[in-house]
């Protein structure tokens, strides 16, 4: 890239060997802090000053695309996440809350801060991991040990970019365009950590839950990072309904640590922000593909699936109740000569793991009550068969509907020619994120179908194969 009056300064005048926040300036930050340079594909391609980089101008509309990462810490007793309030002193998106702690790799550093492809690939990332310790320590004085590098778990990237128009107008000179990197890590108690926050970076901290932030979410006067709203809505957290809870990284935390069924080390997701963070000094505008702008955050308008997500004709229940012979054909139903599932043959009881089993059949009645009714009522033989059969299609069709969760189509097409190679075939398989309310359930607890699945015939596991 080309180098600034500011970077020129900085790398003439350079910073002493030991990195000192105690000591610097907001200012002497912007300056002095050199960021990785990035093309597109997150190749490092050069360095730049954090002013320059960050400056939104008609010259470069999004400012330099640069690497950063975001911390989140949860104490693993409460399940509760650290929040802090970016201090009102900060240049760039004072005053929002947003996840524990979030920056950037720097050029220079001891230890090093930059990663190379081989690093993403093997989701060591070493570098990044060693920036976050560096700054915890400088916001919110979390001492260097207190928590260890290999203790943070990479997840995945996102290449996202925001104006600053909340703080400085809608010709905001300032705002963010980075590929960041999402780390969790977990304490056993909040109690042991160590925590001093820099008054010059935070100006509040806190703890919450999962419900506490959807409450503070909704509090119209909170202010938040939307690249923390981005994340913790797109991944953190999962289905908020009472029947399809869970899903989410946060909603399986031990699961998210201790297994990489989360993380996603070749993909980097690529969102347009907000229509009020848009503009700035540039007059940037939409950046991705039509279809990557609908990922942003809560835009569930986009996201197909899920029982009630469509506007339906409603009646009165005294209507409802004058159809005479459709309320004597439903208590006949219900109550006179109700439909039995043929689950419990013997047959198919010592054939498939009963819990797997129990949950297909679940969520078989949640995304489709009618194909459900007929399912169960098949014969043993070929009962499991055509549950599963069902199933996969409906989470072939969940994926073809969501449209938020891909980056573009091309990636989306890739997804569903591949789906009988990946879903099918890897017992681990997942997809978080995609689709809604129970559709999504069944994307993100998918293991369990491929469960009974693998225990059909042959021939069966044929017939799916090929139809998907």
């Amino acid at each position: 890239s080309t180098m600034t009056t500011e970077t020129a300064n900085a790398l003439s005048n350079p910073a002493p060997q030991k990195w000192d926040g105690k000591t610097m300036t907001q200012n002497d930050f912007m300056i002095r802090d050199t960021v990785l340079v990035l093309s597109p594909s997150d190749s490092v391609i050069g360095s730049e000053s954090k002013k320059a980089s960050h400056e939104f101008t008609p010259s470069q509309p999004r400012g330099v695309l640069h690497r950063a990462f975001s911390v989140f810490l949860f104490d693993s007793s409460t399940n509760e996440l650290l929040l802090q309030k970016r201090a009102s002193t900060k240049i760039t998106f004072p005053n929002v809350w947003t996840n524990t702690c979030c920056s950037h790799p720097l050029h220079g550093m001891e230890p090093s801060e930059v990663d190379g492809p081989e690093d993403v690939k093997d989701g060591s990332v070493i570098g990044v991991k060693n920036a976050a310790v560096r700054k915890l320590e400088h916001e919110l004085g979390i001492p260097v040990g207190e928590l260890k590098v290999e203790g943070f778990k990479f997840l995945t990237r996102l290449h996202y970019w925001a104006a600053d128009t909340i703080t400085h107008g809608k010709k905001s000179p300032w705002g963010e365009h980075e590929i960041d990197y999402v780390l969790f890590a977990t304490v056993p108690s909040k109690d042991v950590l160590t925590i001093k926050p820099h008054p010059d970076e935070v100006d509040d901290i806190k703890w919450v839950t999962q419900s506490k932030l959807l409450e503070m979410f909704d509090d119209k006067s909170l202010l938040f990072s939307p690249w923390f709203r981005l994340i913790a809505n797109r991944w953190m957290i999962g289905s908020t309904s009472e029947e399809g809870r869970g899903g989410g990284w946060w909603d399986d935390l031990n699961r998210t640590m201790s297994t990489d069924d989360f993380c996603d080390f070749d993909t980097i997701y690529r969102f347009d922000p907000p229509e009020e963070h848009m503009g700035g000094g540039g007059d940037a505008g939409p950046m991705f593909e039509k279809e990557d702008i609908a990922a942003v955050v809560g835009d569930a308008s986009k996201k197909q699936g899920a029982y009630g997500k469509v506007k339906t004709h409603k009646e009165s229940k005294l209507k409802q109740i004058l159809h005479l012979e459709e309320v004597m054909s439903a208590v006949t139903l219900l109550y006179v000569l109700p439909l039995k599932s043929n689950l419990k043959s013997d047959n198919i009881q010592k054939t498939f793991d009963s819990s797997d089993l129990a949950f297909c059949d679940e969520i078989l009645c949640k995304v489709s009550r009618s194909f459900a009714a007929v399912i169960r009522q098949l014969p043993p033989t070929l009962l499991v068969d055509v549950l599963i059969f069902y199933l996969v299609l409906r989470a072939l069709d969940t994926v073809e509907d969501d449209m938020t969760y891909f980056p573009s189509n091309d990636e989306k097409v890739k997804a569903l020619l591949s789906f009988h190679k990946t879903a099918l075939v890897d017992p681990k398989w997942t997809m978080v994120g995609c689709g809604e309310g129970d559709e999504r359930r069944l994307l993100e607890e998918f293991p369990k179908c491929h469960s009974v699945y693998a225990a059909l015939p042959e021939a069966s596991r044929r017939v799916i194969c090929d139809i998907t």
